[in-house]
């Protein structure tokens, strides 16, 4: 079954005041903008003092917690990603070791465009749902593989059938949209997924812009400790669409930095030339033809 997140734990304290909630669902609250400190009563064991002190002033864009205690399940995270060896990224890892120590499970999503404030709920309610159906079809499932949450199908806000599950949805409505208006060159959204081993998730999309140029976005997950009811790769691929959906519909405002789709091809072939750093291998090789 999938973990409903952190286990009991004496470290974790439980959320009681401090506000109304973001929102409701499934017997989950979720709060937005929460600092460490308001999770955890004390350093734990292992942890260091700078360790400690630097942690606690890092913060989550939400706290989802059980609605009839309080007590915290996950966090969520979405930020870009830090620059390397930068005092983002020295936080980011001591923020994780506190997580570790304490038990709070985490998901994090890097994501130059992506940004709580503006995708934190629909992605937090998305994945209570996933989680929520893992659950239940792996409780009741007897004989026959059950259809996953990502794969089922139903009507589309645009009145097709599709997957109604696909974060990207909405993005690949919206660019044929733009295709039909001539401000985009191609009408697909494209993208491929990876799962590196003992590493995170990492989804990339993109849209031919101007013929021969592309609007590119790549989105990594971190699943700490943490189920997200559905394939972790696969949702940074949607993630990577939702945030090529954020992009296009900046269009009207300036052409965007593009990638030449030759340079593209380069990159998706470095990829799979790290096919044995992947889990599962690389599936996406018709991408790397010319």
């Amino acid at each position: 079954m999938t973990s409903t997140g952190s286990e009991d734990t004496p470290w974790l304290r439980p959320i009681t005041a401090g506000g109304a909630p973001l929102l409701t669902r499934a017997g989950q609250v979720g709060y937005a903008s929460r600092r460490l400190s308001e999770l955890v009563h004390g350093r734990p064991p292992g942890i260091t003092g700078h360790q400690w002190s630097t942690a606690i002033r890092e913060g989550f864009d939400q706290v989802v917690c059980a609605a009839d205690t309080g007590r915290p399940l996950f966090a969520v995270d979405i930020a870009p990603p830090p620059p390397a060896g930068s005092a983002e990224q020295r936080a980011e890892r001591m923020k994780s070791a506190v997580c570790a120590a304490v038990g709070l499970a985490v998901l994090r999503i890097e994501s130059p465009t992506l940004r709580g404030a503006d995708h934190g709920r629909r992605i937090v309610e998305y994945v209570i749902d996933a989680r929520a159906y893992a659950d239940a079809t792996a409780a009741g499932a007897e004989g026959a593989e059950p259809v996953g949450f990502r794969d089922i199908i139903g009507r589309l806000p645009d009145g097709r059938s599709g997957h109604v599950n696909d974060l990207g949805a909405l993005t690949r409505a919206a660019v044929v949209e733009a295709y039909v208006d001539r401000r985009l060159a191609d009408p697909i959204v494209r993208g491929l997924h990876a799962l590196w081993k003992n590493g995170p998730a990492e989804g990339w999309s993109w849209v031919e812009v101007r013929p021969g140029r592309c609007l590119v976005e790549r989105v990594q997950v971190f699943p700490q400790r943490f189920s997200c009811g559905v394939d972790p790769a696969r949702l940074a691929e949607d993630l990577s669409a939702l945030a090529v959906g954020e992009r296009v519909r900046g269009l009207d405002a300036g052409e965007p930095p593009l990638v030449d789709r030759e340079r593209l091809r380069r990159d998706i072939r470095l990829l799979a030339s790290r096919r044995d750093e992947l889990a599962g291998g690389f599936a996406f090789e018709h991408l790397c033809a010319d």
